[in-house]
């Protein structure tokens, strides 16, 4: 997410507490601002139309629906993800802008094709064996594959540096889908479980489609250059697994709590466990602010150091190489340090609020038992994910791919692990994995530090 440092230069200059939180605040209003304006829609169509009053398994079904549309069209989009991001740098490094579409018709073509491969059986299996409407099955279906060209867009959009744009098309969204349902509901009767769903099915596809005209309208040439894209593919086939293997860590725990006796299985085709997973978002909102302070301060420190360190190595003396690869090593870990300090305080403090209001909310039992070992896990885990974008960042792909997967092998085996444990312990294995992981990237990023000549000069990946 390139280009809100600017902005952010801007309000943090002023050097105070107030600009200090401005700040943040601006950096997590872009970064993940989207997402909430989606949860908090269900919550509020909820409200508004009495959800709690509709039947338990109808209440569920749609719940599950939800769910699994949000889980698996992170799962579908992110495998290509990172490699489309490496074409676009390359192409915008180039200017070879007309590039562009052609990797995003590819890139979307792929998308589709691997979420439809998961979603049409499923469907297939709700409705015959779960006994599911037909309609119903095909409104979850086009909230899951509108909520998957809305990842998908996101990522071209993200060149354009348009930020509050994209938030206020997440927002025209849900509000669409707000009203919808009310109008659904109040006038013409529908049931509201299937309102909120149609709603935002339809609220996605309007989010979606803004979006896509705002692609098309900054890139209006074609090269019609299909194949590069699918070049990049098969180079950077590392990238492709590393995002995806770190996106199935972060379910994989669900997963296995999935098949434990606490699971619930709704039209005998969706299962979940809801105190664990209820327990997984509450631990990843409490520390998701991290990932907005790590790219607020990569765009305001460490991408300068990073910049002067590739000008030394195209034109400058030797001195000024190990000079600048000192400054910017030195910078890499004043950043980690920095972002483990400012997100321990907020993760406390959001900890104490969740523990201290959300019982007040019916939000107590099993998944506040569960909530503080999975938090201290998501904690390790975002700074784990830091040190796989530093990896990137020096084009280190083996490490980052050797730490996703030791993120993904230890967070399996220790969650299988923890389900004998008692409920205090299940976030074990996500514990577990996001230490274990981030030792690995830590050292990988110090072998990089000690070997950078040979990985630079020998086989010249930076240039």
């Amino acid at each position: 997410m390139a280009g809100i440092g600017v902005q952010l230069n801007k309000i943090f200059e002023k050097n105070t507490l107030v600009s200090s939180i401005l700040g943040v605040s601006y950096s997590f209003l872009i970064s993940a601002a989207p997402m909430f304006v989606v949860i908090m829609n269900i919550l509020f169509m909820g409200l508004a139309l009495g959800v709690t009053k509709v039947g338990y398994a109808e209440r569920e079904l749609f719940a599950c629906t939800i769910l699994y549309t949000f889980i698996f069209s992170l799962l579908t989009t992110s495998p290509f993800n990172a490699v489309l991001s490496r074409y676009l740098s390359d192409v915008i490094y180039e200017e070879r802008f007309e590039d562009i579409l052609p990797c995003f018709e590819c890139g979307l073509l792929v998308n589709l094709i691997l979420s439809n491969c998961l979603a049409i059986p499923f469907c297939i299996r709700e409705h015959l064996v779960g006994k599911v409407p037909i309609y119903y099955v095909f409104t979850g279906y086009l909230a899951y594959i509108a909520l998957v060209m809305v990842f998908y867009s996101m990522l071209y959009l993200s060149i354009t540096k348009d930020y509050r744009r994209i938030s206020f098309y997440f927002f025209v969204g849900m509000l669409t889908a707000f009203l919808l349902s009310i109008l659904l509901v109040k006038i013409f009767h529908w049931s509201i479980t299937y309102s909120m769903l149609f709603s935002i099915a339809i609220g996605l596809l309007i989010t979606a489609s803004l979006e896509f005209a705002l692609v098309l309208h900054y890139f209006k040439e074609n090269s019609q250059q299909y194949k590069k894209v699918f070049e990049y593919f098969k180079t950077y086939w590392k990238l492709i697994l590393t995002n995806f293997i770190y996106t199935l860590g972060l379910f994989v725990h669900n997963f296995v709590f999935w098949r434990t006796d606490m699971r619930m299985v709704v039209a005998k085709s969706f299962v979940c466990n809801q105190p664990y997973d209820m327990a997984s978002c509450l631990a990843m909102f409490t520390n998701i602010s991290a990932s907005t302070i790590f790219i607020a301060r990569i765009e305001m420190n460490f991408h300068e150091r990073y910049k002067k360190y590739t000008e030394a190595i195209i034109g400058g003396r030797w001195m000024d190489i190990q000079n600048t690869k000192s400054r910017m090593f030195r910078q890499i870990s004043e950043e980690l340090i920095n972002l483990v300090r400012i997100q321990f305080i907020i993760s406390v403090v959001i900890y104490f609020l969740c523990i201290t209001i959300l019982p007040r909310f019916g939000f107590a039992g099993m998944t506040m038992r569960i909530y503080p070992c999975l938090a201290a896990g998501y904690f390790i885990l975002f700074l784990m994910y830091s040190s796989i974008v530093f990896l990137y960042y020096f084009n280190d792909v083996s490490g980052s791919l050797l730490t996703a997967t030791t993120f993904l092998v230890v967070t399996l085996i220790g969650s299988c692990f923890s389900t004998r444990l008692n409920e205090i312990w299940f976030g074990t294995g996500v514990v577990l994995g996001a230490l274990f992981s981030w030792s690995v990237a830590y050292w990988r990023l110090r072998w990089l530090e000690v070997h950078m000549d040979e990985h630079v000069f020998c086989k010249g990946l930076i240039i």
